[in-house]
C-alpha cells in the first residue's frame, strides 16, 4: 500500500513542477505570461492547501484508503485530461486547481499512516525518505517531459499521464489497508483544538514560508528565468529543471535524519533557511551573468531549501495522536498554501516594481521579495520551541 501511495506521490511531485517545463509550447499555443503561469502554479497550491481540511477530517474518520482513492482518482484523473484538451489560459488554470485537489492526499495519507503505525522519533526520516523517492516525479516533469513532448507532443503526453494517474488512484482502493486504530477510533475534537496548541503558533509561520522558494522557483520561475535571461529552449529548460530536481531529492534526503543526529529539530530548520535567505539576498544582489551560474543557484537553493520533512517533524511533534489527520493536514496546509499564496504574489510584485522591459530588473525583485520572506518567516520562528527528538521515543 505504501509503494502504491509512492507511485501517486510520484504524480503529485510531477505535476506541481511540470509547468516550468510547459513554459515555451504554453506560451507559443495560447500567449501565457510569466504571471499567468505564477497563477496557474499557484493554482494547483491554494487548491491542494485549501482541501486539505477535508482530507485530515477524512483521514480521522474514514481512513487512508478511501480517502485518497477517491480525491486521487476522481480530481487528479479529471484535471490531467481538462489539461490535455484546454483551449485557454483559463482553462489551463482550472485544470492546475482540479489536479491540485486530487494530489491533496497523495503525502497526507501515507504521513498519516507513519503517525499512526511507526515510531514518532523517526517520523522526519520516514518522510523524508518517501518525499525523496516520490521526488522521481519531479525529476520527470524536467528534461524526460520535456523529450516525450519533443516526440509526442504536450496534448498526446498529459492524455498518457491522465491514463496513469486514474490508474495508480484505483490501484489504492485494491492495496491500501487503514491502520487498525483509524477503524476502531471515535476521534474527538477537530483543527480548533490544534489552534489552541501554543507550541505551534510560532511554527506556523516557518511552514507557510519555509517551502515557498523552493517551490516557486522549480515550479515556475525557473522556465522563464533561463528562456528569458538566457534564450533557453524547451530541452535547454528541462536539463536545467532535471538538475534542481536532482537537488531537491538530494536536500530531502540530507535533511531527513539531520533532526536525530543532532538530537533538534529547530536548530536543523534554522540552519537550513537562513542559508536559503542567504541564498536569495546573493540573487538579489548579483544576477549570474552566464547560465551555468544561474542554473547553480538555483540548485543550491533547491538543495538546501528541502527542509520540509524535519518543518513538519517539528509541528507534528506538539500534536495529539487522536488528531493525527487533522494535524498534519492543517501543517501541510500551511506549507503547500504558503507557497500558492505567495506564489500568486510574487507575479504582480515583479510586474509592479521592476522597470518595463528590464528583464534582470524583474528577477532582482523576485529575489528581493523570496529574501523579505525568508526574513519574516524565520524571525518569528526563532521563538518557536524546539521538539528533541531523543524526548519522544514511543
Amino acid at each position: 500500500g505504501i509503494v502504491i501511495l509512492c507511485f501517486s506521490y510520484v504524480f503529485s511531485q510531477f505535476y506541481r513542477a511540470f509547468l516550468a517545463v510547459m513554459t515555451p509550447v504554453l506560451s507559443a499555443e495560447f500567449g501565457m505570461t510569466s504571471t499567468e503561469f505564477a497563477y496557474a502554479s499557484g493554482a494547483w497550491f491554494v487548491a491542494f492547501a485549501l482541501f486539505q481540511f477535508p482530507v485530515g477530517i477524512l483521514l480521522d474518520k474514514v481512513g487512508p484508503r478511501k480517502t485518497a482513492g477517491v480525491i486521487f482518482t476522481i480530481f487528479a484523473g479529471a484535471g490531467t485530461f481538462l489539461f490535455a484538451y484546454a483551449s485557454s489560459p483559463t482553462q489551463i488554470i482550472i485544470a492546475m486547481a482540479l489536479i491540485g485537489i486530487g494530489c491533496s492526499v497523495a503525502l497526507m495519507a501515507p504521513m498519516y499512516i507513519f503517525v499512526r503505525s511507526y515510531d514518532a522519533t523517526k517520523f522526519a526520516t520516514l518522510v523524508s525518505t518517501f518525499i525523496g523517492i516520490g521526488s522521481l516525479g519531479n525529476i520527470a516533469s524536467s528534461e524526460p517531459l520535456a523529450a516525450a513532448i519533443e516526440l509526442f507532443g504536450w496534448r498526446e503526453s498529459c492524455i498518457a499521464l491522465g491514463i496513469g494517474t486514474v490508474i495508480v488512484g484505483l490501484a489504492i482502493f485494491v492495496f491500501v489497508r487503514d491502520p487498525e486504530s483509524a477503524q476502531t477510533e471515535t476521534t474527538k475534537g477537530g483543527f480548533l483544538d490544534l489552534l489552541k496548541i501554543r507550541q505551534l503558533w510560532p511554527i506556523f509561520p516557518i511552514i507557510l514560508g519555509g517551502y515557498v522558494v523552493a517551490a516557486g522557483l522549480r515550479g515556475s520561475w525557473i522556465g522563464p528565468f533561463h528562456s528569458e535571461l538566457y534564450g533557453y529552449d524547451t530541452l535547454q529548460i528541462g536539463r536545467a529543471t532535471l538538475y534542481m530536481s536532482i537537488a531537491l531529492v538530494l536536500g530531502t534526503l540530507f535533511y531527513g535524519p539531520l533532526d536525530r543526529m543532532l538530537n533538534s529539530r529547530k536548530k536543523v530548520v534554522v540552519l537550513g533557511n537562513v542559508l536559503v535567505l542567504a541564498g536569495c539576498v546573493a540573487m538579489a544582489m548579483h544576477l549570474p551573468a552566464s547560465p551555468f551560474w544561474g542554473t547553480a543557484a538555483f540548485v543550491f537553493l533547491g538543495f538546501i531549501g528541502a527542509s520540509y520533512a524535519v518543518q513538519m517533524a517539528h509541528g507534528k511533534s506538539f500534536v495529539p495522536e487522536h488528531l493525527a489527520g487533522r494535524g498534519v493536514t492543517l501543517l501541510n496546509f500551511c506549507s503547500i498554501g504558503g507557497a500558492g499564496i505567495f506564489q500568486w504574489i510574487s507575479g504582480p510584485v515583479v510586474e509592479t516594481f521592476a522597470t518595463d522591459g528590464n528583464l534582470q530588473s524583474q528577477y532582482t525583485v523576485l529575489f528581493t521579495y523570496y529574501a523579505i520572506v525568508m526574513f519574516v518567516t524565520i524571525s518569528i520562528y526563532l521563538f518557536s520551541r524546539d521538539a528533541k527528538p531523543s524526548q519522544q521515543a514511543s
